[in-house]
């Protein structure tokens, strides 16, 4: 049986999340490939480590897939060494870079269909579906729901999953109860990221979280919440 949501309790819990904490202005990265190269260093790591490795690169003038590939992988690889697992992440970045320029670069990937571009990238080694999701949503502005760990506790804890769902279920069943907005897909995956790093974290602290009323794996509770008037016109990157 399939999963579905409801698209006014997940509306309702963007709008305390977003009453919360604010427009999030994400992702962090200067340019699509930037983006697309921290999606694929943050796995397994904090982004604070992420952050440090992309610095090393910018500061080396090599955050270019051409120089990613020219450059000597000892080289790359202790640039990257803060992100951890640095070799295996050198030997990653570099396949997906060989596939990129492969492909015809960002030019040519973002005239392919989201289906098709998420089974593309699904075929490079290392990269798996939240980092696909990632790099569709937030280098190429796809309406592509990203579901993380933080995603699952979340709405474990507000009782609208079970919390064991397969990833493309609990995906496709956000995306079917949304309206298909970048921004506002953007926008809800960086609020529950940054709402499960200061409160939903796995000892949460739920004095001073607006969902707390919600809270418990309760739906019908969650059903109930107030919610804060949405801004469109205030999300976005």
């Amino acid at each position: 049986m399939s999963l579905r949501l409801s698209k006014r309790v997940l509306l309702r819990t963007f709008d305390h999340l977003y009453a919360q904490h604010g427009p999030q202005h994400w992702w962090p990265g200067e340019t699509p490939f930037e983006v697309m190269v921290g999606a694929i260093l943050t796995q397994n790591t904090a982004w604070t480590n992420v952050e440090r490795a992309i610095a090393n690169l910018r500061q080396a003038d090599c955050l270019t897939p051409d120089c990613l590939l020219a450059t000597d992988f000892d080289q790359v690889a202790d640039w990257l060494r803060p992100s951890g697992y640095f070799n295996i992440k050198t030997r990653r970045l570099r396949e997906f870079c060989d596939w990129y320029l492969d492909q015809g670069g960002y030019a040519r990937l973002r005239r392919r269909r989201t289906h098709t571009l998420r089974t593309a990238l699904l075929g490079v080694r290392g990269i798996g579906p939240e980092t696909a999701d990632d790099i569709l949503l937030y280098a190429f502005n796809r309406p592509v729901f990203v579901i993380d760990a933080y995603t699952r506790r979340l709405f474990t804890r507000l009782g609208l999953i079970a919390g064991d769902e397969p990833y493309d279920s609990l995906r496709l069943a956000v995306e079917a109860a949304l309206p298909g907005d970048v921004q506002l897909f953007n926008e809800y995956h960086a609020l529950i990221v940054n709402h499960a790093k200061d409160y939903c974290r796995p000892k949460p602290r739920c004095e001073a979280c607006r969902l707390r009323r919600g809270c418990g794996g309760v739906p019908e509770v969650s059903r109930r919440m107030g919610g804060a008037q949405r801004n469109p016109s205030r999300r976005g990157k």
